[in-house]
């Protein structure tokens, strides 16, 4: 079992800058990836970014390149989203999740959320005009 804790999610105003923070606990041995996404009011849930755990290579929906950041921290389990450049759309709610494998899986499993295995609880990120 694996826990994730997201914090950092407030209020912002368009073009200002905002840091997401994702704690892990629990039995991290054999995670691949750690995730996030977002889900806006009346949207599906989105892929944001991605990092694979033991390399770092990250991934990143063409909406947010550029503007986000996906860092992770190994020896302290967190995982972070750097946010720049903030616009209204951005607003959502915003989930971390960990992807467990086995055997490198396909590239596109970073951006399918169905092929994660846990999921925080989700953190409120408002971005006003």
């Amino acid at each position: 079992q694996v826990q994730l804790v997201e914090s950092g999610g407030r209020l912002v105003q368009a073009g200002g800058s905002l840091k997401l923070s994702c704690a892990a606990s629990g039995r991290m041995d054999g995670v691949y990836a750690m995730g996030w996404f977002r889900q806006a009011p009346g949207k599906e849930r989105e892929f944001v970014a991605a990092i694979n755990w033991r390399y770092g290579s990250t991934y990143y929906t063409d909406s947010v390149t550029g503007r986000f950041t996906i860092s992770r921290d190994n020896a302290k389990n967190t995982v972070a989203l750097r946010m720049n450049s903030l616009k209204p759309e951005d607003t959502a709610v915003y989930y971390c999740a960990a992807l467990f494998a086995k055997i490198p899986p396909p590239p596109d499993y970073y951006r399918t959320s169905r092929r994660y295995d846990y999921w925080g609880q989700g953190t409120q990120v408002t971005v006003s005009s």
